[in-house]
């Protein structure tokens, strides 16, 4: 009877695995067109980009956050909008839904953090056949910061030169409370496919009002998430905590002290692990900065900041956001 019963629980476990977007047969060479990033698997992933009047200074990657897609790069209310600033700078900036975000293939399921990864690669290839002899940056938000980690980490990193992480996605399950992580993993393998809304935990991942209505109302923004998607991007915190100490570039890491996604105690341990090694890596603290830094009201601020990192990753910011800001960071979490 026991037998009976593990058979019966193991088979319903495995019926209700948490699901992973497929993927096609590897033969294509990636390749970028106007408005497509054709994946190694033959997916189509939409692409905008924001180009400079004469030749680019750099290219910059900006990959987006969990449930965004690559709108969230360009012209917003009461921000500059990450492409247009740094186009009017002289960068050359592309983005792309990431597949399972925006209107890529398979919207809402995780497409696997390898997969992902691997995009992120990929796509650098792209860019750097596109754009021979110019630096090649990368900017990534939340779970793009995450999937830049992971990215650049792998045995055959990307082409790209420098590295800028904003608000990434380090919430490893180490760092999440037990009563989480048991909840995610039994969510995720009875009910993979639930959509819980987040409404009513009172988080709010901006000051800009305007600009969260607006995602409120924009269809292609995920607001229901399946419960498997949620414990995918907790495997890849999980790659990002574990790998942000071996970022083989030189990198900023920029975070907010009214950030209420990423929790304070996760970012100062992924902050202590990332400058375990401290040559060429940068931390830069903003006491106005919330979650969506690059489209808060004080966005302008963290842009002119990058800007100047990317031109120089040595010298100190115009802002003074890097000024003793470990010492800023581990006050706030008290």
């Amino acid at each position: 009877m026991r037998a009976l019963v593990a058979v019966f629980w193991a088979t319903a476990l495995a019926a209700c695995a948490p699901q992973v977007a497929p993927t096609g047969p590897y033969s294509i060479t990636p390749s970028i067109s106007e408005t497509i990033f054709r994946t190694a698997d033959g997916l189509s992933l939409p692409i905008r980009h924001w180009l400079p009047p004469a030749e680019p200074k750099g290219v910059v990657m900006a990959v987006h956050g969990f449930n965004d897609y690559s709108k969230s790069f360009d012209l917003v209310p009461d921000a500059p909008g990450v492409g247009p600033a740094l186009a009017a700078k002289g960068y050359a900036v592309y983005a792309y839904d990431q597949r399972g975000f925006g209107k890529s293939p398979y919207v809402g399921l995780w497409p696997g953090e390898n997969q992902i990864a691997r995009d992120f690669a990929d796509f650098a290839q792209t860019l750097d056949r596109r754009h021979p002899n110019i630096p090649l940056y990368a900017i990534g938000v939340s779970m793009g910061g995450a999937v830049i980690i992971t990215a650049m980490t792998l045995d055959d990193p990307p082409p790209v030169d420098a590295t800028v992480l904003v608000a990434p996605a380090v919430w490893s399950r180490s760092t999440m409370p037990f009563s989480y992580r048991v909840a995610l993993w039994l969510g995720a393998h009875t009910m993979p496919s639930a959509k819980p809304t987040g409404r009513g935990l009172g988080r709010q991942a901006s000051d800009n009002i305007k600009m969260l209505r607006e995602a409120s109302r924009d269809p292609l923004f995920i607001k229901e998430t399946r419960i498997d998607s949620i414990y995918g991007l907790a495997n890849l915190m999980d790659l990002a905590q574990s790998n942000i100490g071996r970022m083989p570039v030189p990198t900023l890491y920029v975070y907010g002290a009214k950030d209420q996604i990423i929790p304070k105690d996760a970012t100062v341990k992924a902050v202590e692990k990332f400058l375990s090694e401290p040559e060429g890596r940068r931390i830069a603290f903003y006491d106005k900065g919330w979650h969506m830094m690059l489209r808060d009201l004080d966005a302008e601020r963290v842009l002119v900041d990058i800007d100047a990192f990317l031109k120089d990753p040595s010298q100190p910011l115009p802002s003074g956001a890097d000024i003793d800001a470990v010492e800023r960071l581990k006050t706030a979490k008290k």
